[in-house]
């Protein structure tokens, strides 16, 4: 489930909005989703819930895969732009092209979502939101960490943590913040946090954390957390390649659809718990949002934020993880 929550914005009195735009007059409405790394599951699985709701509304979805390419995204917005888009959600390679993608939406008239990536103008202003609060995801994450730190015994002193992430990222830097400040409070413990750079992929988190874990030779348990599933995944796999068992790792997901493969498969991992989030969740959301706008006139809300869940392998199913 998601909640929506409309912040009141300041004026300063002075008629500076674009355009307006009105809902077509033929009644067909068509949108766009543009997406990062949209091969990524989680992103195939929001452009599916987006679709779904398209197709329960009554509009039109196209769906972008814009890679890692912040160009292209300025090239496909542009392009929807162009081909008469009636509303926008986003999710940006890189947010430094936030003040570009609001300007080019707002002097078209045309309503824009920021998607699973806070954006912001040339001003600081927030564009409206679709997805998760980065410090609350991250506060679960290093809560269920040092819950399971604590249970397991082990002592600060042969312990150290991964945090796997991409560093530029704002989202990813808000997780995995708050991931070390709860888990102190929850483990009752410091343990050092070794930070790793990644681009959020499990292959480049995996190829980057064997570095780390090859010159610290004398540490006994590895917990590891990171901005997504992907990081999480890769740092445990190393792990495991690098002679680690299995109970001498505490990883804590985010997203739980990489995780939950080895639930599934009954295997003996270090995966231990994941927070569980639904891109398909936040795909509808984006498009409801943008429907009730174009369609209905009513205002954006400055952020819907989707609620999570810690799911382990005992529980992913009931929670509907959806682990294919």
């Amino acid at each position: 489930m998601i909640s929506g929550a409309l912040l009141a914005s300041c004026s300063s009195g002075k008629d500076t909005a674009a355009p307006q735009q009105q809902a077509p007059a033929n009644g067909k409405i068509t949108l766009y989703y543009l997406q990062k790394q949209g091969d990524q599951q989680y992103f195939v699985e929001q452009a599916q819930g987006a679709q779904e709701k398209a197709k329960e509304l009554g509009v039109e979805l196209k769906v972008v895969n814009l890679g890692q390419d912040a160009n292209k995204a300025i090239t496909e917005l542009d392009a929807a732009v162009a081909q008469g888009a009636n509303g926008v959600a986003i999710v940006v390679p890189d947010q430094a092209i936030g003040p570009q993608v609001i300007d080019k939406a707002k002097s078209a008239g045309i309503p824009l979502i920021a998607s699973d990536d806070v954006i912001k103008d040339g001003t600081g202003a927030k564009a409206p939101f679709v997805g998760f609060n980065g410090s609350q995801m991250g506060d679960s994450v290093g809560t269920e960490a040092g819950k399971l730190f604590k249970a397991a015994g082990w002592a600060a002193a042969d312990t150290k943590i991964i945090s796997a992430y991409k560093q530029d990222l704002t989202v990813c830097t808000d997780r995995v913040n708050a991931a070390k400040s709860a888990f102190a409070k929850a483990a009752g413990a410091d343990v050092q946090v070794i930070d790793v750079g990644t681009d959020n992929s499990p292959v480049d988190a995996q190829n980057r954390s064997g570095a780390v874990i090859g010159s610290n030779p004398g540490v006994k348990h590895w917990v590891v957390w990171g901005c997504n599933d992907e990081n999480e995944t890769g740092v445990v796999t190393a792990l495991a390649n690098s002679g680690v068992q299995a109970d001498n790792i505490i990883g804590v997901g985010l997203g739980a659809y990489l995780d939950c493969k080895d639930w599934a498969a009954n295997k003996d991992t270090g995966n231990k718990a994941a927070l569980y989030i639904s891109g398909a969740e936040v795909g509808r959301s984006a498009i409801q949002v943008l429907v009730d706008k174009v369609k209905n006139g009513k205002e954006l809300p400055a952020e819907t934020i989707a609620k999570t869940t810690i799911v382990n392998k005992d529980n992913y199913k009931q929670a509907g993880v959806n682990c294919t």
